[in-house]
Order: C-alpha cells, then structure tokens, then sequence
C-alpha cells in the first residue's frame, strides 16, 4: 500500500533538539524518496538555527503552523514523551504518517490511543526502536534463527550505569527523570531499547513481573529495576537495571543462553557479538554501524510509505507492548 502518493516523503519534525543533530533528522536528508523540509521548536530562533546549520528550508515555533505545512506529507516526533500523544493526534487528522520518539509515550493507555487514532486517520505510525534495523542487532537475530545456539532457552539483561553524566542539581532541567514527563527514569529511556528489541527477537512477552525503586534518592523516579519475564514463544528471561553503580561496575550485556550454545553482546557500548558454543568461543562478529544511527530505520519506513515494501518493522504496535512490559516492571514503585 502507498500512503504517499507523491514520489517523495518530504518530512517536518516537531521538537527538533539533540536527537535531530546527528541521529535520526540527517538520515531524511540522504535516503533515496526522502527529504527534510521544514523543522519545528518552541524556540524558533533555536528552530532556525537547526535549520540554518542543516540547510532545511523552513522552520517553525508552532506544531500546528508545522504540520498545517502544504509541503510537509510526513511528521517526525522528536519531543519528550509527554507530547507524544497531543502531536500524533494532530497529525493524524491532518491525514499525515507519524514517525515517533522512542518510548512510545509514557503509559500504555497513551500508547493504545495514538493507535487508535491512527488507525481512525488511516495514517500508519511508526516508533524510531532502530536497533530493529542494525547490523550486529540482526546478525544476533540470524544466529538464532539459525539455531547456532540450538532452542533459545532464556535471555538475561544487565545494565550498570553510574549516575548519569548529564545529571544536575536542578532534575527539572532532566526530563529523562521526570515521571510526569518521561513515564519513568533512564530505565524507560535505556531499558525500552533492550526490551524492544528481545520483542523483535522473541516475539511478545506474555507474563512478566517486576520490582522497582529508588535507593539514591537523586531524583522521583526509579533508578533500579529487577525482573523476569516469559516470552508468548516459552523463552524466559530475567533484567537488572542500575543507574547508580560505582564506575567499576559498569555493565552493559544481553546474554541469550540455549541448548548448545549462547550468544552475548553489548546493546549500547559496543557494537561486537559472541558466540559460545561447545565451552568455546567459537565466534566474535563486529560491526560498523551507520554515520546516522537511525538511518535504516528510516530507509525502510520511506520504504513503506511510497510503497515499494512492507518494510518497517517498528510500529505502534510493537512498540506499544514494550511500554506495557516497563510499566508493568515498575506498577508497585508508581502505586507510592
């Protein structure tokens, strides 16, 4: 199906902050059938600036000036969570395809109304988990689909973080530790890349429990995270989430274990994969990754909107379940 049916998805991003220097807004500027035009921030002159600086013809101090735009067919969220919801629902009923921020929203409830909205609009929705399109994230995934570590038999995460570098005294400035603006902490930030990712592995986990809290006390939010889980395909899995650790402890590992093998490798620091089999190392793949880390994702939702494949695999669905699992991994620490 074409939901463009211009030759051309020419894009406008709302929010247009760090994430859009490198990551993600670049990429529209280089992959084929795709263009960025015009750029959105409550501070124009910042909006400008970007603009300015990235050569994008038009900025914007208004979302509605933005997505009212004639010229703009495809709408990129880059805010915090909490304006996720408000902006896909004008988006959607300006007829135009929403590319979203990752998490999806701040609460499940929120998720299943921009779908909803969406699929009333007949716009598709798509949510920036790009690990889903990296190349030592697939590579994991052809390792087991090949059955290099025989049945997947169960998965475990760990992430030891330090307090955050970017961390300050005034954590209103921090919105990625504001509940009321992020749903959550770093765990909602970080651990939603990991859990999505074993979705995409895995499939959708069907049980999970979970206990949240805050031992620090530099922030409201949760800054340690325990669970286990079960995957609706019978694999396990267990996650430990730090953001407090000493610098000695920090950590960062996926461990799949089956019944030959395991697999394990590193989701943000480090791009190398290992395989273990027969009490050996038997192979370590390692990987450049692309100068726009979101570019693939990008490439396959351009893809999909000129209608040349089915090709996206992050959607507001998928994307939903992992904000289901995170709140359903801190219920207790949020009911205080």
């Amino acid at each position: 199906m074409k939901f463009i049916q211009d030759n051309e998805v020419r894009w406008g991003v709302l929010g247009v902050g760090a994430v859009c220097e490198k990551k993600s807004a670049p990429a529209m500027q280089k992959v084929p059938g795709s263009r960025l035009v015009a750029v959105m921030r409550r501070n124009e002159e910042k909006a400008k600036d970007y603009a300015e600086r990235h050569g994008v013809p038009r900025w914007y101090g208004d979302a509605d000036a933005l997505i009212g735009d004639p010229e703009v067919n495809a709408i990129y969220i880059a805010t915090p969570p909490d304006a996720h919801l408000e902006l896909t629902k004008k988006a959607a009923a300006a007829g135009k395809p929403v590319y979203v921020e990752k998490p999806m929203a701040r609460n499940y409830a929120e998720c299943q109304e921009m779908i909803q909205v969406c699929k009333e609009a007949g716009v598709p929705l798509y949510v920036a988990y790009y690990r889903r399109t990296l190349p030592n994230f697939l590579a994991v995934k052809q390792l087991v689909t090949d059955g290099q570590i025989g049945d997947p038999r169960y998965v475990s995460i760990t992430i030891n973080q330090p307090r955050h570098p970017d961390l300050k005294e005034d954590t209103a400035a921090n919105w990625r530790i504001n509940p009321e603006i992020a749903g959550g902490g770093y765990f909602f930030d970080l651990g939603s890349h990991q859990l999505d990712y074993l979705d995409y592995l895995f499939g959708p986990i069907a049980e999970v429990y979970g206990i949240a809290a805050n031992q620090a006390g530099y922030y409201p939010a949760e800054d340690i995270v325990f669970a286990s889980f079960r995957f609706e395909s019978g694999v396990l899995g267990s996650g430990n989430w730090c953001f407090t650790t000493g610098e000695s402890s920090k950590e960062d590992e996926i461990k799949i274990i089956g019944s030959s093998g395991e697999i394990r490798f590193p989701c943000f620091w480090g791009t190398s994969v290992h395989l273990r089999k027969d009490g050996e190392e038997a192979q370590e793949l390692s990987f450049d990754m692309p100068e726009n880390i979101q570019y693939f994702l990008i490439e396959s939702i351009v893809a999909e909107l000129l209608g040349r494949e089915n090709a996206c695999p992050s959607t507001g669905e998928s994307a939903a379940r992992t904000n289901w699992v995170m709140e359903e991994m801190t219920k207790q620490f949020y009911k205080h």
